[in-house]
């Protein structure tokens, strides 16, 4: 993980390491003798994490069998074939084409692409020490061995004279997007550099590499070791639920009779929302917000200095000022200063609502007598009561009817609605899983049968397992090599109730639930013939996501799928009213401590990195943008995953909101629908022209196909309740 060579896994969203490689087919067409020397490695294959995906649906990972052991040298052996593979590719004398260079690079690297199928998982879900070791290792070794590809001469040399042919005589347009996006990311990543500059460019990828791997391992280190106890007396406030799963997480680590609240979003986020405890509010706040922080063996504030300053000088061997200006350019944004643009226009709306929400919780602090004034870890647990006062909704009311088991009966309505799609569980024991917490799912078109793939749940937070919400699709869609169905899955972070107890969530992570689902169906619905094709555009690929978490606020959902989860009584009107009445509430908050991560990833990556002291450069910075000193960052940088594990959104976390702007947009063709968020046709062209096209055609023709225009940003504007500017001027072109 870490060399930024290969975008978009064509497996996983982990694979980055393989999106230029492929990893659907062993055959490769090339000269007799090579290809014979591949075929007859491939026989000596004797690891399970190599092997071929047996069983129903096409074949699935063999999760019962993985064992820690094989990863090592699963990986290796895999790396070792898929360069005898290219190595082939690149040498055969026969002129380049389409079939026998580009074809054969999207059929290569299958059983690689299998081995990281597992890695990611371990990776993910189900982290040990010594996996971590295991990563450690390997990930200098990935680095190696995807600068041998991007740095193969005759490779590349084959790969330019198809696509300069192709320039002149196009190809049909799947072939020619694929042929353009394969030059493109060889040509991104320093294919034309002279000896010298490649050399030190694959060595600065391989040092980033291990950077990232010790970036992420030392936040989950942090998430794992610091936990907050909590004794009987000091539960005031908490619901029962809460309490419930919180005594279950204290006893699983061994601490029967007290209650744990874990160094995670989902417990940090409801324990400052509703503890009485001023006192543990400010401990948990400082535990969460601190994490690779502290100052010890697990800090990343080093870290930090030394992946901007290799980044910086990575690409400036490719002749770039700056990291944002070499990563935006196939990007939607294009440039670092259209993206500063768009986020320039909403954050002093954002910055004038925070000033308001705070002066509402100040005086609710006041009128109760509470001798304070509001700082982070109370800005949560007075706008609860603000909620309560303007709206008269109470969060841990509307909790009672967001039951995890309905939640996901909605998530299934809706894509059978949109997708003509239908779930039905699979008979357990019959597709092997990772961990005990897994379901899985086949889906199928609901008119004609036909299956489309199978979809894995992973919802609940443990140890070794890494915190957020994520989607990852272990296998693609694809037809170029005999037809693929997809195997995608969604990971969640809910808190695991006591036994027999149900799993209740806030809105906001019903919200987030709805959204990962929204990767899945882009993952589900693809209708691409080749790898490359399914992969995106970062500050496009949450715009279908996004716009899926719409859904869940639909009177048909409501009327549904929010029923109590004691009684079964549908959530009453009054309270769905309230829901929708508030839907602008506390948006300052939320908008700012996004954004302050979004511009703080942008300005990281524009200035000159030299002597960074990322502490310094982030108060200094904050201070700059006059960030409120009530909000902190949503990911402050010693933790910010996103864009220092890895560089899958480094200089593209501003994306969530470009893709936002997307997402107001498009709701409001279906607002302006006969039919609403129900309606047919526009149902049709968004599966048409969004979900099912993937990366196979341009992402703002995409849009203007199904919208007939470019989107505006005075959409977005409205669904956050604030001003509309006069004149826009960051339409989406």
């Amino acid at each position: 993980m870490g060399n930024p060579i290969i975008l978009a896994g064509k497996k996983s969203g982990l694979l980055v390491l393989l999106a230029l490689v492929g990893c659907n087919s062993a055959k490769v067409q090339e000269k007799p003798q090579q290809t014979q020397a591949v075929m007859e490695q491939k026989k000596e294959i004797d690891n399970i994490l190599l092997a071929e995906w047996t069983g129903p649906y096409g074949g699935v990972p063999a999760f019962d069998k993985m064992k820690l052991e094989d990863l090592k040298p699963a990986v290796e052996k895999g790396m070792a074939l898929n360069l005898a593979e290219i190595e082939a590719i690149a040498n055969n004398p026969a002129a380049p084409t389409f079939e026998n260079t580009i074809v054969a690079m999207e059929k290569a690297g299958e059983e690689l692409g299998r081995a990281m199928t597992y890695y990611s998982i371990w990776g993910s879900n189900v982290s040990t020490p010594e996996f971590r070791k295991i990563q450690g290792e390997l990930a200098p070794q990935l680095s190696e061995f995807s600068s041998k590809i991007s740095q193969n001469t005759k490779l590349f040399e084959r790969i330019k004279t198809v696509y300069e042919n192709a320039q002149k005589n196009p190809l049909p347009a799947d072939q020619q997007r694929v042929v353009e996006l394969v030059y493109e990311n060889f040509a991104m990543e320093g294919a034309n550099l002279n000896a010298a500059a490649k050399e030190r460019y694959a060595a600065i990828n391989k040092e980033l590499s291990s950077l990232y791997t010790t970036f992420s391992n030392n936040i989950l280190a942090d998430e794992e070791n610091y936990v907050t106890y909590l004794t009987k007396d000091q539960l005031s406030g908490l619901p029962d639920s809460f309490v419930k799963a919180a005594a279950k997480a204290a006893a699983d680590r061994g601490q029967e009779g007290k209650y744990a609240v874990t160094n995670t979003r989902s417990s940090m986020d409801q324990f400052l929302t509703y503890s009485d405890n001023r006192e543990l509010r400010e401990k948990v706040w400082n535990t969460y917000y601190s994490r690779a922080d502290n100052g010890d063996a697990n800090d990343n504030n080093e870290n930090i200095a030394k992946i901007l300053k290799l980044r910086d000088e990575r690409v400036a061997l490719l002749g770039h000022d700056n990291y944002a200006e070499w990563r935006l350019q196939n990007r939607m944004a294009k440039t670092p200063e259209r993206a500063m643009d768009l986020m320039n226009a909403v954050w002093p709306a954002a910055l004038a609502r925070v000033k308001e929400e705070v002066a509402d919780m100040q005086k609710v602090a006041n009128a109760e007598g509470a001798k304070i004034k509001i700082a982070p870890w109370d800005y949560r647990y007075y706008a609860e009561k603000v909620r309560k006062q303007k709206y008269d909704l109470n969060s841990n009311e509307v909790k009672q009817y967001l039951q995890l088991d309905n939640l996901t009966q909605a998530l299934f309505f809706t894509a059978g609605e949109l997708f003509n799609y239908n779930f039905t569980p699979v008979p357990e024991g019959s597709v092997p899983v990772f961990h005990e917490d897994v379901k899985v799912w086949e889906v199928t078109d609901k008119t004609s049968g036909e299956h489309i793939g199978l979809w894995y749940l992973d919802p609940f937070a443990r140890q070794g397992k890494r915190s957020g919400a994520w989607a990852s699709p272990y296998r693609s869609h694809t037809t170029f090599n005999g037809k693929k169905t997809v195997l995608a899955s969604n990971n969640s972070n809910f808190i695991k109730p006591a036994p027999g107890e149900p799993v209740l969530v806030s809105w906001d992570d019903a919200t987030t639930f709805f959204h990962e689902f929204g990767h899945a169906l882009h993952f589900l619905s693809s209708n691409v013939k080749y790898p490359t094709l399914n992969g995106g555009v970062r500050d496009y690929t949450e715009f279908q996501s996004q716009l899926l978490e719409r859904w869940l606020s639909t009177d048909k959902v409501i009327n549904q799928y929010l029923r109590h989860h004691e009684t079964d009584k549908p959530m009453p009107a009054e309270l769905v009213a309230k829901i929708k009445k508030a839907s602008t509430f506390n948006q300052g908050f939320a908008t700012t401590e996004f954004l302050a991560s979004a511009l703080m990833d942008m300005k990281y990556h524009t200035v000159d990195p030299a002597g960074m002291d990322a502490d310094k450069f982030e108060r200094e910075t904050l201070a700059a943008l006059n960030m409120p000193k009530e909000i902190v960052m949503r990911h402050r940088s010693p933790h910010f995953g996103h864009v220092f594990s890895g560089e899958g959104y480094a200089t593209g976390y501003y994306g969530y909101l470009w893709a936002d702007v997307l997402t107001s947009d498009a709701a409001e063709a279906f607002e302006e629908a006969p039919g609403g968020f129900y309606d047919k046709e526009v149902a049709a062209k968004l599966v048409k022209y969004l979900f099912a096209p993937r990366n196979s055609m341009d992402p703002a023709e995409a849009y203007r196909l199904f919208r007939g225009r470019d989107a505006k940003i005075d959409a977005l504007m409205r669904d956050r309740g604030f001003p509309v500017p006069a004149q826009s001027k960051t339409n989406k072109k």
